[in-house]
């Protein structure tokens, strides 16, 4: 029999001790001791499309090739999903981006709760954060048909008319984050941001007495996205004891100040953050935005580049700019392969990070040239506890929609319900065990 030592075992020098990662030396009893690790839900939203042909993958069930696009995920093409057929709704990017989590389209400024926040009031009253949001990219103005387009700021919603902004900055997201609760600045903080919210609440509550019914529907849905700000006050103050430790201690170094000049490297620091938050249960739903929804960003740092993210989606079939727009996508999905492969690399006893999630992965349409909306670029990644049947393409009926999926991943978080934003027309089926 081999020999065993104790979880907690340390290594130890002179003046300096370090904690062991879990060893399969370490006691059976030290390990079934530890409390199953929670489940979480990661969301990561690419703009702007794909080129159709440079997506697609071949085959259907586990029987299947990955396309060009998707191939920087070759390694991890036994947890994955691919999924096909899935529609969605509205008309132009801002409805479309604001369609992404919600399944339903943006009418004048009013939307439909999105499936992170769902998720999240079902496993993120427990931690710090029920889930947080962060991105890359500002909001951008103007307007999209007769939509504001910093409406494409996000696809999380909260309530049909309260949004949620992603953190953009790597310093401000982690203080946010980590920082302790229990100084004096994070009380002061904390403290002034719930004095802003009791002026807020007493005047909206005055208001709804004189207010006319369609009025005071509004202050509800209003007041209803206050009371979550109180609530994250609450638990910023008084934080919930953890329920979930680690086995590996966490780097938990604060990011320099400002924003990286290099996109690459943004982009990198936003998902080292977006892991630790999973990793140390600050959070179990995150969501990336990893560019604005009406994105314009130059990737000119990319081979073979010269125009703006959006210029090249509407390639009008041209071959120079659906070369660019595929080399676009590519550097997308090894982002995606950058976030699994850190989650995939944090043992916590029953299996790797990515394997007790569910990563959402895809963009609000399928194509740029024309918005189309039909058959979007969606991939599952993760086993969610062994509970999502990876390894396989999903092809569903032409037309399913979006709200659907929606619908499936709320359900298998524990949310009670039967209808997505009252646009879902039932689960899919053949996901999940």
């Amino acid at each position: 029999m081999s020999p065993r030592i104790e979880r907690r075992t340390l290594l130890r020098g002179i003046g300096a001790t370090l904690a062991l990662p879990w060893l399969e030396i370490m006691t059976p009893r030290a390990r079934a001791a530890q409390k199953l690790p929670p489940r979480r839900f990661v969301t990561f939203f690419q703009p702007n499309g794909v080129f159709p042909k440079a997506w697609n993958v071949s085959g259907t069930g586990r029987d299947f090739a990955l396309s060009p696009i998707l191939e920087p995920l070759a390694e991890f093409k036994n947890d994955m999903v691919v999924l096909s057929g899935i529609d969605s709704v509205g008309k132009g990017h801002v409805k479309l981006t604001g369609a992404f989590l919600t399944g339903t389209a943006i009418e004048n400024g009013v939307n439909g709760i999105s499936v992170d926040q769902v998720i999240a009031r079902q496993i993120g009253q427990r931690t710090r954060f029920a889930s947080i949001e962060l991105g890359t990219e500002p909001p951008r103005q103007g307007m999209a048909a007769d939509d504001p387009i910093a409406l494409a700021n996000t696809v999380s919603w909260s309530s049909a008319t309260q949004r949620i902004s992603p953190e953009i900055s790597p310093r401000a997201a982690f203080d946010r984050l980590f920082r302790d609760p229990s100084s004096p600045e994070a009380r002061r903080a904390a403290e002034n941001r719930r004095s802003v919210v009791d002026l807020v609440l007493e005047d909206a509550k005055a208001l709804q007495k004189i207010a006319s019914g369609r009025d005071k529907e509004k202050i509800d849905e209003y007041l209803e996205g206050v009371r979550g700000v109180e609530q994250q006050i609450e638990r910023t103050m008084n934080p919930p004891a953890p329920e979930w430790t680690p086995l590996t201690p966490p780097d938990m170094k604060r990011p320099p100040a400002g924003i990286p000049m290099s996109k690459d490297q943004h982009m990198k620091l936003m998902l080292d953050l977006l892991v630790l938050a999973l990793q140390t249960d600050t959070t179990r739903v995150a969501t990336f935005m990893s560019a604005h929804g009406f994105s314009r960003q130059n990737f000119t740092f990319l081979d073979g580049v010269k125009n703006d993210h959006h210029g090249m989606s509407h390639h009008k079939n041209q071959e120079a700019l659906v070369a660019e727009y595929t080399t676009v996508s590519r550097w997308y999905a090894q982002q995606v392969h950058y976030l699994v492969s850190k989650m995939n690399g944090i043992d916590e006893g029953n299996g790797s990070l990515l394997d007790n999630s569910v990563v959402l992965y895809g963009s609000e349409m399928k194509d740029g040239n024309g918005h189309i909306k039909e058959d979007l670029p969606l991939v599952l990644l993760g086993k969610g506890q062994g509970r999502v049947k990876t390894g396989q393409h999903a092809s569903f009926d032409k037309g399913t929609p979006l709200a659907n999926l929606h619908l499936t991943l709320a359900q298998q978080f524990g949310a009670e319900m039967s209808s997505f934003n009252n646009v879902s027309t039932g689960t899919l089926g053949g996901l999940f065990v």
